[in-house]
């Protein structure tokens, strides 16, 4: 189902999409590729939204900041000095975050109003990225599906080509609250992540060195444990890039009982605990678990790569499962 959600200041429509089955149901922004609410029940079959969202359109105008369940990229997470090399080419791109760029830019993905067309169980959004966006090499055409599988667990499938050589890793930027997106700190969750490794950061959350064994460190959830807070990390996948979804994580909140589990096709999980969440929301209020390639790729040859080029598809797919115990 779609209606009317919004109009942009220069009269652009955005429009609202509302996924349901299973028990589950989802809505869909055309502004951003946003996530705008997920109900799921708790044990006692008790539904409620457990991702931190805004009323209106104007709310996420307004804060754009958060990127509360947005569609990012060109490029999700950071790119050091907000450029990187590409075939003997610098490309320049903005520096929005001190001297780095973040998820693409100040206009990135999150901010562009998409083209939406109902597939089955679903909706696909799809825009056109022109060469020189945001600093960004080629003409990317991309496209977000987002569906509702049988059990009620939603997919996001990216799909992207170029024209010319460039870099791609989008991801989805909601913060969940198992809870309630308004019933406060979600510290208290507990997170199981398979990643024996993490990338350490400077004070710029841009990659300091190789990635380093959680053993014995506060980055060990191996285990599942709380989550606490002070996270803005890349974890490195067990598993790596993998061409179908693999679970990688799980978040369980002990008083609803509703657990989330992630699958992904992506090596790395960026956990950020929401540290600097700001009205109407509170400091870790929703924790952030990003599936993406590890930042400032395009600047690390010995990361995975994140490099698109004509005759290539980039594809990558998460999937948000619900369930409570």
């Amino acid at each position: 189902m779609s209606e009317l959600f919004g109009t942009l200041s220069d009269g652009t429509e955005v429009h609202r999409w509302t996924l349901e089955r299973a028990g589950t149901r989802v809505e869909v922004l055309t502004y951003g590729g946003i996530v705008r609410s997920v109900e799921v029940p708790d044990q006692a079959g008790r539904t409620v939204n457990v991702v931190l969202g805004f009323a209106g359109l104007d709310g996420y105008v307004g804060h754009p900041e958060p990127f509360l369940g947005a569609l990012v990229g060109r490029y999700a997470n950071r790119i050091a000095g907000a450029r990187f090399e590409l075939d003997g080419r610098v490309y320049a791109l903005e520096a929005n975050n001190g001297p780095n760029s973040l998820h693409g830019g100040s206009h990135g993905f999150d901010k562009r109003v998409w083209d939406a067309e109902p597939v089955a169980d679903g909706v696909r959004l799809s825009r056109v990225s022109v060469h020189g966006e945001e600093g960004f090499p080629g003409r990317l055409e991309m496209s977000a599906t987002y569906t509702l599988d049988a059990s009620g667990a939603l997919h996001i499938a990216y799909e992207a080509v170029t024209d010319a050589p460039t870099v791609v890793n989008p991801t989805n930027h909601s913060y969940f609250n198992l809870a309630g997106h308004y019933t406060g700190n979600a510290g208290g969750h507990r997170l199981r992540l398979a990643a024996s490794r993490y990338t350490p950061v400077d004070t710029d959350l841009i990659p300091a060195g190789p990635s380093q064994d959680v053993a014995g460190s506060r980055f060990d959830f191996r285990e599942a444990r709380e989550v606490g807070s002070g996270y803005d990390h890349n974890f490195v996948l067990d598993k790596g890039v993998t061409r179908a979804p693999r679970e990688v994580a799980e978040l369980h909140d002990p008083a609803s009982g509703r657990t989330l589990t992630v699958a992904t096709t992506e090596p790395g999980l960026q956990l950020y605990t929401g540290d600097h969440l700001s009205e109407p929301f509170a400091p870790g209020d929703g924790i952030a678990l990003e599936t993406q390639h590890f930042p400032d790729s395009p600047n690390r040859p010995d990361f995975p790569s994140t490099v698109l080029r004509p005759g290539e598809v980039f594809r990558s797919e998460t999937v948000y499962g619900f369930s409570a115990r």
